[in-house]
């Protein structure tokens, strides 16, 4: 077996046609592998508290996500990297179980160290599956569907910002942590014996598999340093560490410039070349969007929201991706081009705009008031859902033919550094602005105001690089 994409043509380019018998069982296999890095990101975090006070390990709390982030990148990387012969489907097969094992792992936990090695292989398990769901886009799917398939992941993801911790909230709140790792076993073992039958067995089409090591190191590290950061509260160290991941950052992409083996395609670390300029619109877009994770704290502490419902406001960030993700869905050639520009407008202006309406004072009352908030952090969202599958099908589309494996494994891998920059940097800036010093109220809206205000900074150079994005061909 080929490909499925080669054995009948596509008579609709509707999002549903994802779902024909003929490609429904590979559609539930790729997106479920995404579902379980994207919902698994998120559970953990939920029920970190009830395992800490279960069996310790309180001092290593923020490894539990550390380890999972850069493993997870170290997965996606995998799926390019692997050795020469070895197939989509039988990587896939692995991934499943390297999940399943992992969570078995953190179930039965007696310990923080364990848990940790099992959240490290559960981490690598699902990056590799979030990777694989690009790079088997081209196989199964016509070219018209990529943007389809690709909406379709950005869908899940919002999705899972809600999902995930509202799963987690129900395990955590009968104390029952070690389920919401147990269940996922079967799953994973389904997913690997589905796999086998349900994906198709396409050649390896990679002509270099040589394995970029000195990139690979300095990229994982960058990624540890800057997920570190992003759980600690001294603001020097955090700086620190950000700045020592940029560093790294910084000379990965020299030495990939110059290297003959290559993490990632040609041309993604030259600004000239357009695939650079694609995955930095993403980088940049994902890092906007990870300063709404002080939201709560701000609806809460500035705006007497309860607890419950900030949680379900914030929310909004994520619908507003999931409905924009399945408005644009349609659209291609110069929309398409028009959808990403005006998504990263839309984010960078929506983000600019949480400072007249976080960084205040007024209770959230009445709807005349809280409204304008509400908006604002839908429109963050949608800004983002607006254009991700449209950058993510360019990337597809203009990669080489045998470097789409790592054009396919870089877009996870750059969602997630996007992520990571993101909570590090909007923490330096918050606690700078005096979030914890002097904190309260003037605390509060000191760092409501600087966050939004730098955050959108980033957000103007995603503006300005979708601006030199050409439309695809027809």
């Amino acid at each position: 077996m080929s490909s499925i994409e080669n054995t009948a043509p596509v008579k609709s380019a509707s999002i549903f046609t994802l779902f024909s018998p003929r490609l429904l069982p590979a559609t539930l296999m790729l997106g479920g592998g995404v579902t379980l890095y994207a919902v698994e990101s998120y559970i953990t975090a939920t029920i970190a508290p009830s395992i800490v006070r279960d069996i310790g390990g309180l001092e290593l709390f923020s490894w539990m996500t550390t380890l999972f982030v850069a493993a997870g990148v170290l997965g996606s990387i995998t799926v390019a990297t692997r050795p020469k012969g070895i197939g989509l489907r039988a990587v896939y097969v692995a991934a499943a179980l390297i999940f399943g094992v992992g969570s078995l792992a953190c179930a039965i936990a007696p310990t923080m160290p364990v848990l940790l090695i099992g959240r490290a292989v559960q981490g690598y398990g699902s990056g590799m599956l979030s990777g694989l769901a690009y790079a088997f886009i081209r196989f199964i799917y016509p070219e018209p569907l990529w943007r389809r398939a690709s909406t379709l992941y950005a869908a899940i993801w919002g999705v899972a910002t809600v999902l995930g911790p509202t799963l987690g909230g129900l395990f955590a709140a009968g104390s029952a942590w070690r389920e919401a790792f147990l269940i996922l076993v079967p799953v994973a073992v389904l997913m690997a014996l589905s796999g086998r039958w349900l994906l198709p067995d396409v050649a390896d089409d990679r002509i270099d598999t040589r394995t970029p090591l000195i990139q690979i190191i300095l990229l994982l590290a960058a990624v540890l340093f800057v997920s570190i950061a992003g759980t600690i509260e001294h603001g020097s160290y955090k700086t620190m560490l950000i700045a020592a991941s940029i560093v790294l950052v910084a000379t990965m992409v020299l030495i990939e410039r110059k290297s003959e083996v290559r993490l990632l395609p040609y041309g993604a670390v030259m600004l000239s070349n357009p695939i650079a300029r694609l995955y930095l619109t993403i980088f940049t877009m994902m890092l906007v969007l990870t300063s709404d994770i002080y939201i709560p704290y701000f609806l809460q502490t500035l705006h007497g929201v309860t607890p419950l419902v900030s949680g379900y406001l914030v929310a909004l960030v994520a619908l507003g991706w999931t409905i924009a993700a399945f408005f644009s869905a349609s659209f291609s050639g110069r929309q398409a081009a028009i959808a990403i520009i005006s998504g990263c407008i839309l984010e960078t202006a929506a983000t600019a705009s949480l400072i007249p309406f976080l960084a205040t004072n007024t209770p959230f009352d009445t709807v005349a008031r809280f409204a304008p908030a509400v908006i604002t952090m839908f429109l963050m969202g949608f800004g983002v859902g607006l254009g991700w599958a449209h950058l993510v099908t360019r990337i597809i589309g203009i990669a080489r033919r045998t470097e789409q494996d790592k054009a396919s494994a870089a877009i996870s891998m750059t969602q997630s550094l996007g992520g990571a920059f993101g909570a590090a940097l909007a923490g330096v800036i918050v606690n700078g602005a005096g979030l914890t010093y002097p904190g309260g109220i003037s605390g509060g809206l000191s760092a409501a105001m600087w966050l939004y205000a730098l955050m959108a900074i980033p957000g103007l150079i995603a503006v300005a690089l979708s601006l030199t994005i050409k439309p695809a061909s027809a």
